[in-house]
């Protein structure tokens, strides 16, 4: 009787560890991502936006205002133009697209 209680304890364990490295598992490596992925982007997001003022500042020291302003302005406009242009290419060879 004492063997057949162990074996059944024995296979509830197994089934429950397998059940558990089959679904938390993953479940805990996509939340990981996630968390990663997002605190990574809100650190590359203030980055930019920080370098985008102080890049303003530094153009206000050499510059007037209104040039450093048309300074930037004209880097952030061929910025999204190619980011555009690359949209467009990148649905175009899409198969849906």
């Amino acid at each position: 009787m004492s063997d057949w209680n162990a074996q059944t304890a024995e296979r509830i364990e197994q089934l429950v560890t397998t059940v558990r490295s089959r679904t938390v598992g993953p479940a805990e490596t996509a939340s990981r991502a996630i968390v990663f992925g997002l605190l990574t982007a809100f650190f590359v997001a203030t980055a930019a936006v920080l370098s985008a003022i102080m890049g303003f500042r530094l153009l206000t020291l050499g510059l007037p205002v209104w040039a450093a302003w048309l300074v930037l302005g004209g880097i952030f406009l061929v910025a999204g133009a190619l980011c555009w242009v690359l949209r467009d290419r990148a649905t175009k060879g899409s198969p849906s697209g």
